[in-house]
């Protein structure tokens, strides 16, 4: 069923309730804008982070990075830094006593760089010390000899260098084979495309504290994502098995990807095992983005064929991504890419070749919309040239070639899950464009480059520019997606315990809202979360909302079903019968009639349960296969001003049409999808972790330029359409990344329009907005 009442919303609006536009706002439960519960904490600056840890007898660690982005390590003196006064303790890689190397996917990074430095920032060494400033000294007393070697920085000529790695310089390569390769289209156009480094930025930079336990193990209380995983990445460099190691999830700022590189984690914990005190690391911003991954910069040549009509034909691309100097999660971000390519068209033939390749640069990994943000950007560029050599209205020549449910992708796929993407399109497309600004000295701060700029009104000029967008959900290629999850419900109280960590995506106020609904229970609390619970994954590509959510939907039912038994037998009659709401217990004949509390006489209930959705497989040699559990679809339509002398752009409105599945909180949901818009206008026109030769140019965030609440548009969300798909536990879809997949290329098409100018770099430069005529 398709929901009309998402209408007009800005920023400080409320999206709809339900799928019935006139139902009274929900109190609890789902489709309630239910408060997060640690909402006041956090906005009165109360809410424990990591960096606020503290233990009786804290010392401090620091770590030496390299200043090189590829050098051979000759030797290491770490004999001054030892001796300083203070000083517990200073590691290399001779003193990981486990896996030297670590990974969440491939296990090719060194904890401590040995014979080889392959990145800029990479570490060296670490030190334990009894103060912050003594252990940053000690690190830089630490005297290496480097041999300098010539770093591979453009990912083209990987292919011929020398290998940087034991593994070689290719992670992967994907050849992907749909249609006839001898098929020619009437029309074709041509592009080549360059996607810069985005760095995930996180709210606070990594911190954690390590304390050693009694029985030779140690905990690390860290913002992980996925506690599990890291626990068995840090156990196997440890020495440890897995149960002596435990990863408590302290307060997560917030994450769009990766939060935690162990590579901050590892060396905290072998610090405390060295010297049985608790100890603490803080990193510095530099530290954070020399130390994290980022969003893979992507090279992307294009040729599109199609017919006089404007439908496509075939979509020709290679698609490279630079992994910088480690795997990470590279293999799955070029599945993304090119099994998402030609984007959510209609594509009869479809030949991608796709690599991702080794350099020294800095790592790359997950960052929200991997792979499918850049290729983005190349296809609706594409369709915008296409429907320039044509002389077709760029929104008509989208409506002509938009995929649908039933269609089938490159990759050989049915898309069986709701695909509206034409309506989403004609929502945003239909949607009354903003007024121009007025040429007035009040209203000077509505032009380009903000107030007391050097642009005039007379140089400006407004574009128009659409894009349609696509993620998969969960993991994909044969990853093994489950969650495990208790409800336990006791005094009137319920408890949900799930290892899904609350990143800011909102899952621990889902699992209030499901045990509300099932259970009729109004106080609900969701236990903090630990390695000692079984595993729910990480906390990507809306996993925890179906797979997480799915388990403490279940288990809640177990309970609901202990709770309703005695009274179904007692009166005669089938659970199914009975109802639960507002905390009271109903037949469908009114004969019983009672409160949940009453029901439960004092017991306690408690269930388990598992969620796993139906399996996917991995891409075969010809890039074919039902890979994607789900796909979630978006279509943005951005209003931009632009000063054609100056190349200063302005960001006046984006539209936002999505796909949802399932609204379950309005509130929560309109957060989501404007923090996901704002996210991907980074990427459009600011955001760029630039580097010389392999170094990082100002790793911080006064080079770094992050949008912020003045920079941000007016945000419309204009239409969710509330299809639900039928596989997903309550039909919802994940709702964060592909409005951050979508928005870097509404605005790449808007500028085009505005300036005439091709556009195929983001993010956008200045001289890429300077209109090719001024008159």
């Amino acid at each position: 069923m398709t929901s009309d009442a998402a209408t007009a919303t800005s920023t400080t609006g409320i999206v709809p309730q339900s799928e019935d536009p006139g139902r009274e706002p929900a109190a609890r439960g789902l489709g309630a804008s239910l408060l997060p519960a640690d909402a006041r904490a956090k906005t009165k600056g109360t809410f424990p982070y990591a960096a606020d840890l503290w233990a009786e007898g804290l010392l401090w660690a620091a770590l030496l990075r390299s200043p090189h982005p590829h050098a051979r390590i000759l030797s290491v003196d770490t004999s001054a830094a030892a001796a300083m006064p203070g000083v517990r303790a200073v590691i290399t890689h001779e003193d990981v006593p486990g896996d030297s190397a670590y990974g969440r996917r491939v296990v090719d990074r060194p904890v401590f760089a040995a014979d080889l430095v392959r990145h800029h920032g990479e570490a060296i060494a670490a030190v334990a010390a009894d103060h912050p400033d003594t252990a940053r000294l000690a690190a830089a007393a630490i005297t290496v000899e480097y041999e300098v070697l010539e770093p591979v920085t453009d990912p083209e000529k990987a292919f011929e260098a020398e290998p940087l790695h034991p593994d070689g310089n290719l992670v992967r390569h994907i050849p992907l084979r749909y249609g006839d390769p001898d098929t020619v289209g009437e029309v074709i156009v041509e592009g080549l495309y360059r996607i810069g480094r985005q760095d995930p930025a996180p709210i606070g930079a990594e911190a954690g504290l390590a304390v050693p336990r009694p029985d030779g193990g140690v905990e690390l209380y860290t913002a992980s994502t996925d506690p599990h995983t890291d626990r068995d990445l840090a156990a196997a460099c440890f020495g440890l098995e897995p149960d002596r190691v435990k990863v408590v999830v302290t307060g997560v700022p917030g994450a769009t990807g990766d939060r935690e590189d162990p590579g901050f984690q590892i060396p905290l914990g072998l610090l405390a095992l060295r010297t049985g005190c608790p100890v603490k690391l803080a990193a510095t911003r530099e530290e954070s983005f020399l130390g994290h991954t980022h969003r893979h910069p992507t090279l992307l040549r294009y040729r599109h064929h199609a017919d006089a009509e404007g439908r496509l034909v075939k979509v020709e691309a290679q698609i490279l991504l630079d992994a910088g100097a480690y795997a990470d999660s590279s293999s799955e971000s070029l599945a993304a890419a090119v099994a998402f390519a030609c984007g959510p068209y209609v594509v009869p033939h479809a030949f991608i070749e796709g690599w991702a390749v080794r350099t020294n640069n800095p790592p790359s990994g997950h960052v929200r919309g991997e792979g499918a943000m850049q290729v983005c950007a190349a296809y609706e560029g594409q369709m915008d040239k296409l429907a320039a050599k044509l002389g077709i209205d760029p929104a008509e020549l989208r409506f002509r070639n938009v995929l649908a449910t039933g269609d089938i992708l490159p990759t050989g796929q049915t898309v069986t899950c709701p695909a509206p993407v034409a309506e989403l399109l004609r929502a945003v497309h239909d949607f009354p464009l903003p007024a121009l600004p007025k040429d007035t000295p009040e209203d000077d701060w509505l032009l380009p480059g903000g107030p007391e700029g050097a642009g005039e009104p007379g140089a400006v000029r407004r574009g128009v520019g659409y894009a349609l967008g696509m993620v998969h959900m969960l993991g994909a290629e044969g990853a093994d997606e489950v969650s495990t999850a208790t409800v336990r419900v006791h005094d009137g109280v319920a408890t949900v315990i799930c290892a899904a960590v609350e990143t800011g995506q909102g899952f621990t106020t889902l699992a209030r809202q499901i045990v509300q609904e099932t259970l009729g229970v109004d106080e609900v609390h969701v236990a903090a979360v630990d390695s000692d619970q079984p595993p729910a994954g990480p906390a990507t590509h809306g996993r925890h909302t179906w797979v997480s959510g799915g388990a403490v939907e279940r288990a809640a039912k177990m309970v609901r079903t202990q709770l309703l038994q005695p009274l179904a037998h007692q009166f005669g009659m089938s659970t199914e019968l009975l109802q639960i709401a507002d905390g009271k217990i109903t037949s469908y004949d009114g004969v019983l009639s009672t409160t949940v509390t009453e029901a439960m006489d004092g017991k306690e209930l408690w269930a388990t349960a598992q969620c796993r959705p139906h399996p996917t497989e991995p891409l075969d040699e010809a890039g074919q296969g039902d890979a994607f559990v789900g796909l979630a679809f978006c279509a943005v339509r951005a209003v931009v001003d632009v000063d054609i002398e100056l190349g200063s752009v302005r960001v006046v409105e984006m539209a936002v049409a999505q796909d949802v599945g399932r609204v379950l909180n309005p509130a929560q949901l309109a957060t989501r999808i404007e923090a996901g818009i704002t996210q991907g206008i980074g990427a459009a026109l600011t955001e760029n972790l630039r580097t010389a030769r392999g170094i990082v140019r100002h790793p911080d965030l006064t080079g770094y330029a992050l949008p912020t609440a003045l920079d941000a548009p007016d945000i419309r969300i204009v239409r969710l359409v509330e299809e639900r798909d039928v596989v997903a536990p309550f039909g919802a879809k994940a709702a964060s990344a592909v409005p951050v997949v979508t928005s870097p290329a509404a605005v790449a098409a808007a500028v085009r329009a505005a300036t005439g100018r091709p556009v195929n770099r983001l993010p956008i430069r200045p001289q890429s907005a300077v209109a090719s005529s001024r008159s």
